[in-house]
């Protein structure tokens, strides 16, 4: 099976995924795309989501729940594509769960429209260690993070 019609399907889970998730559904989490090179979501600035009220900046909060959510998505991605039988995986690969995540606040959350990138670093049989970063709709850096974490597979 081609790479595409792969990751084809990784979309198709993940928009499952958004539509039965209530929290990610409440921060408004939009993927914009899914691929080798990893996953990208977007998410609007609203007022249930300022963590500063003075300076109406986004939370820190849902900055670390959109990293949760899209550093997730690039590992299962990862899973998905190394192996063979990818409707099979689908099958047996259940969400990752979180193992550890870390996020460094470089500016203020400032900006309407946020673009959260997620890649892996490294991939292995059970544990997948992944990069992500915010950025806001003027380019600018916002924070960086890094999470790890394990594959849930239904015969294991």
């Amino acid at each position: 099976m081609e790479d595409e019609q792969r990751l084809d399907q990784v979309r198709e889970l993940f928009h499952r995924i958004e539509e039965l998730i209530p929290f990610n559904r409440y921060l408004g989490l939009q993927t914009e795309s899914i691929d080798q090179d990893g996953a990208v979501v977007h998410l609007d600035m609203r007022g249930e989501l300022i963590g500063n009220f003075q300076d109406g900046v986004l939370h820190g909060g849902v900055i670390s729940a959109t990293f949760d959510v899209v550093g997730g998505m690039a590992a299962m991605a990862t899973a998905v594509l190394r192996e063979d039988s990818v409707d099979e995986t689908l099958q047996r690969l259940r969400p990752t769960s979180t193992v550890d995540l870390r996020v460094d606040y470089l500016r203020p959350g400032a900006g309407k429209r946020f673009t959260a990138r997620g890649f892996t670093l490294r991939a292995g049989s059970r544990v997948a260690v992944t990069r992500m970063e915010l950025h806001n709709e003027g380019g600018e850096l916002l924070a960086v993070g890094t999470g790890t974490y394990i594959y849930n597979y239904a015969d294991q």
